[in-house]
């Protein structure tokens, strides 16, 4: 919800000068001094607006400024000119009121300044689209060109208004413009021909001179050095911060835009060049044959050049001109008189045209500007931007129409301003009491008169006959308006003034509303008759130039009209008397415009100077006339909204009608009944201690509810911050989370790449190193195969190795060769020769390294029947008694249990038994199974003795045996045992071992090493090239191998 404001909140000062306490002129100085030291240039009397003009660019006109305002209530903000310009704007438009917005003040307030700035508010929040813009542009623009020929420079103001102004911009009935009608009053035409000293003439002049190209100074015979021209004063012809050239560019576009024809524009600038050249014709006296003086134009240092040129800008003929200048043709009925003018006439007849020519164009400006922007009224909104009172040292005509004109807009001010109080009591219903105030319309009448006023006196003085000067008019006044009170001179009948020194005696002093003024009577009758000769309209009228025979109507021969024109006093009194008819038709709204000081400086308030406008503005008359009856007006739901908070009932929300609750709130307050008043839509309170009163309690309240409020919002806010950071703290560490993990993966890829970079840099040199590795080995293996060993197994010869780093791979090729070269020559071998080998491979492992007759059973195949039973007849009873397979049959000593001497024995060992039979006889003496076998003793020298150990439980003895082929018969008795007993026979080798025969013990010793070879040799470098050959696990099939020879 949106939060309003007042202008009592966070108030400098006071903001409207109805509610100061106490009410003086100390108080009112101090209060606006107070606002303008802290940039607080806008103070309300009510509706009215008093603007100081701060001198400086200040930041309260932007866009935003402008929406701030925007359809906002009067009061609602701190006062500014948007306010007024926005209650004028939507009362026109929603009301259908036409509205009027007088801006007053001396020159130097800001008067067209505060104008510019209604209007631009207005285009601001009015209507948009593409017509609608162009009438606003024209309407703005229609400024520059009024200021650029209606303004100049004086000491009190650089861009002062030297005429009166009044706009009406119409508008439709949404409320968009659709054009205007500007009136102007009284352009101060002297200053064309003269300028008092620190003052400039018109703006255009400079502009033209210091911005046009030299080619269109040129067309205009013009120069660009101000000091060629007279009419232009010197010593303040530049102003700091105004460019000249800049300004003229800008006027051209302005005209351009209001919609100015370039052949106008063009005629326009001739003029004022032509104007420019009048002020240079200088004149000489000449004697005519009558004796009488006759004016002449100079021909010296190219005056009549000067002429020739004025001539070719207006088209006239030079004689025409010339003579113009020097004779006057006076008309009467049917006669017509000419006569010479002196030099002096002829100056004033120079200075005259000069002045009417001007007064004249910018006159057609207006009209012009109104062609283009003109339309039928419908709703209308009036801007009167028009010269304040003045009270300068020398005040002459022109300031007594000014002040004239003052003192009828003060009449309609007060008038107005009581109307509209007055109405609006009687709207809400309130009774209306009687105010008291100064009427100035005895002033008004003291001026205005048709029989007794100065005015009608002066133009009875212009037309009488006779000799008519200033003075006799001086003395018609004081006959005529010696008894009036507002009245004052020392030629007057009235005594009290005749020893006023302050006074002089060619002047006299009215009255006014805001002061008194001293006039000099010195040239009212002339510039009241404003004479131009009746010779130079016709001259003008002559003119091939359009716009200059368009400015003088009155010289067309065919229309003569011999009746006196209207004196410039009447024609201003026609004037203001239809302004005030038109804004008395009109809602007004008030800008009362103050200049802190002369210097035109910043941060300067001159006391003594604002307190001077202060009462001819009669502020403080308007402030006593507002709160003559109540101070202070609300409507009721405003002001319930503002100080419901006073109120437990009211507040925090009050659920009835606003003015309910508006009487629940003061009578629980107990503020005065006389103190107040009730309206039928406002409240009204008449002092303005009552409303202070409440200001202070609800300032008090809010700094109680503020206090709550803000114990409310810490918490909140506590809360809130925890709980954000609450939040951000899991975003952050989310965020840190992702952080890491983006840097540990970061990292990780990092050493990916490196690690990855490394690997394929290694397979390349791998490769690279391959590539070489395999020439090499390519090389290698070539040179092998032409340098391959036979294939015998005993063959040691291998190739030297031709590389370093092959010696482990050379080396392993070496036996690889060897295993498969092994495998090869074992291919060879017969199932016969297998099991012989396997014998041998049996015999290796229980006796190499052990005994040392195995060397030499190596070489000796094992042939097991040594005896060949079977063939030998004499062993055919012991074939018959024994039914196996002989496994071995061999001739053995057999030491005797009896004297221990050695007998023949033949040993027989089939699959089961193992048999000893008598040699000579062929009897078997001992058998014994093989399972009584328990382990076979020998001796690991070189002798064939070995013991065969047999259970107890046999009843026999060991046998001790000796025998050349000890090896071969230990082997197969292993295995014959083995195979059938499933039980390895234990096999010692010692060279102490014990016999038990029957029941003697024998402990058998070997000391000394037997010499005789048990066996044959066998080829054991064959089984080891196998080894060597065959890759892992050959060590597993070293065994195998062995085994597999047999």
């Amino acid at each position: 919800m949106e939060v309003k404001t007042s202008l009592l909140d966070d108030m400098i000062g006071v903001g409207d000068m109805v509610l100061l306490e106490p009410l003086n002129e100390d108080s009112f100085i101090n209060n606006l001094k107070k606002r303008f030291d802290h940039n607080e240039v806008y103070t309300y009397i009510g509706s009215v607006v008093i603007s100081i003009n701060p001198y400086r660019s200040l930041p309260i006109y932007t866009p935003e400024k402008v929406e701030e305002y925007r359809n906002r209530n009067f009061y609602e903000l701190s006062p500014h000119i948007f306010a007024l310009s926005d209650e004028a704007y939507r009362s026109l438009r929603d009301q259908d009121k036409d509205q009027c917005i007088l801006i007053t003040g001396e020159s130097g307030a800001g008067k067209t300044e505060a104008s510019k700035l209604v209007m631009s508010y207005v285009a601001a929040v009015c209507g948009k689209g593409a017509e609608v813009n162009q009438v606003k542009e024209q309407l703005l623009q229609s400024n520059p060109v009024l200021e650029a020929f209606g303004n100049a420079k004086t000491v009190r103001n650089d861009n002062s208004s030297r005429f009166g102004k009044y706009m009406d911009i119409e508008f439709d009935f949404k409320g968009d413009p659709l054009g205007g009608v500007i009136s102007n009053y009284l352009l101060e035409k002297s200053r064309v021909v003269k300028q008092p000293r620190g003052e400039r003439n018109f703006h255009i002049f400079y502009q033209i001179l210091s911005g046009a190209s030299e080619d269109f100074l040129c067309k205009l015979k013009l120069e660009r050095d101000f000091s060629r021209y007279n009419y232009l004063g010197l010593d303040s012809a530049k102003v700091n911060g105004v460019d000249d050239a800049a300004n003229f560019r800008t006027v051209r576009n302005a005209m351009q835009i209001v919609g100015f024809m370039d052949h106008e524009t063009q005629s326009v600038f001739e003029v004022v060049a032509a104007v420019l050249k009048l002020g240079n014709i200088e004149f000489k006296p000449e004697s005519r044959v009558n004796g009488l003086d006759e004016s002449k134009i100079k021909d010296k240092n190219g005056k009549m050049r000067l002429v020739v040129e004025i001539c070719e800008l207006t088209g006239i003929d030079q004689s025409v001109l010339e003579r113009a200048f020097s004779f006057r043709t006076v008309e009467a009925k049917q006669e017509k008189v000419s006569t010479t003018l002196n030099v002096a006439q002829a100056y004033y007849a120079r200075d005259a045209l000069a002045k009417n020519l001007y007064s004249r164009l910018f006159s057609w400006l207006v009209t012009r500007i109104n062609e283009s922007i003109k339309v039928s009224l419908k709703k209308v909104m009036g801007v009167l931007d028009i010269y304040g009172f003045e009270i300068f040292e020398d005040n002459s005509f022109e300031q007594f129409i000014i002040n004239y004109c003052n003192e009828k807009l003060q009449q309609i001010f007060i008038e107005l301003t009581l109307k509209e109080e007055q109405e609006e009591y009687i709207r809400e219903g309130i009774e209306w009491t009687h105010i008291e105030y100064f009427n100035n319309a005895i002033i008004c009448d003291l001026i205005e008169n048709n029989q007794t006023g100065i005015l009608a006196m002066l133009d009875e003085e212009c037309l009488r006959p006779g000799t008519v000067t200033d003075d006799t008019f001086l003395e018609k006044l004081n006959q005529i308006c010696a008894t009036h009170q507002h009245f004052e001179s020392r030629m007057s009948k009235c005594s009290r003034f005749l020893n006023d020194t302050s006074l002089p005696h060619s002047c006299f002093r009215i009255q006014h509303y805001a002061g008194k003024v001293m006039y000099q009577v010195e040239g009212f009758v002339d510039k009241n008759n404003d004479l131009l000769y009746r010779d130079l309209s016709q001259a003008m009228w002559k003119a091939s130039h359009s716009l200059i025979k368009a400015l003088f109507p009155e010289g067309n021969p065919a229309k003569i009209n011999l009746k006196r024109p209207l004196t410039a006093g009447s024609q201003f009194k026609a004037s203001v008397a239809t302004l005030m008819k038109n804004l008395q038709t009109k809602n007004p709204n008030y800008i009362r415009c103050i200049k802190p000081n002369d210097k035109k400086a910043a941060h300067i308030f001159n006391d003594a100077l604002v307190c001077h406008q202060i009462r001819y503005l009669g502020l403080l008359e308007n402030v006593r006339v507002r709160r003559a009856g109540y101070a202070f007006r609300q409507a009721y739901e405003p002001c319930l909204e503002r100080y419901k908070m006073l109120c437990k009932q009211t507040w925090p929300h009050w659920r009835g009608p606003a003015r309910a609750g508006v009487e629940v709130l003061f009578n629980e307050l107990e503020i005065p009944e006389e103190e107040f008043s009730f309206g039928r839509s406002k409240i009204f309170i008449r002092n303005p201690r009552t409303l202070f009163k409440l200001e202070d309690l609800r300032k008090q309240r809010l700094e109680d509810l503020a206090t709550l409020i803000e114990k409310i919002y810490r918490g909140w806010k506590c809360r809130t911050r925890f709980l954000l950071m609450k939040k951000s703290q899991i975003v952050i560490a989310s965020w840190y989370r992702r952080y890491a993990q983006q840097k540990k993966y970061q990292k990780i890829k990092s050493s990916a790449i490196i690690v990855q970079s490394y690997i394929r840099g290694w397979k390349v040199s791998s490769l690279l190193l391959w590539l070489s590795l395999h020439s090499k080995m390519q090389k290698y293996f070539l040179e092998m195969k032409n340098k391959m060993p036979s294939l015998s197994p005993i063959d040691k010869n291998w190739p030297a190795r031709p590389y370093l780093f092959l010696d482990s791979t050379h080396k392993e090729l070496k036996r690889i060769f060897h295993l498969w070269r092994c495998k090869k020559y074992r291919d060879q071998f017969t199932d016969q020769q297998k099991l012989i080998y396997e014998e041998k491979l049996e015999a290796s492992e229980l006796f190499k390294d052990k005994k040392a007759l195995y060397p030499a059973s190596v070489g000796q195949p094992f042939q097991g029947a040594y005896l060949e039973i079977s063939k030998n007849p004499k062993y055919k009873k012991l074939k018959d008694a024994v039914d196996e397979k002989i496994i071995i049959a061999e001739v053995v000593n057999k030491i005797n249990r009896a004297n221990g001497k050695a007998t023949s024995r033949i040993f027989l060992l089939t699959k089961n038994n193992v048999l000893l039979a008598d040699q000579k006889s062929g009897n078997i003496k001992s058998e014994v199974p093989l399972g009584d076998v328990t382990k076979v003793s020998m001796s690991s020298q070189n002798d064939g003795f070995f013991a065969v150990h047999l259970k107890e439980v046999a009843g026999k003895g060991d046998f001790l045996l000796s025998s050349d082929h000890l090896i071969e018969m230990a082997t197969k008795l292993y295995r014959t045992t083995l195979s059938q007993t499933k039980q390895k026979l234990n096999i010692e080798i010692s060279d102490e071992y014990v016999s038990f025969l029957l029941k003697s013990t024998f402990r058998m010793k070997s000391s000394s090493p037997n010499t005789h070879n048990g066996g044959g040799n066998v080829k054991m470098v064959f089984l080891k090239f196998l080894l060597m050959v065959f890759e892992p696990p050959i060590v597993v099939l070293d065994f195998w191998l062995l085994k597999g020879i047999v």
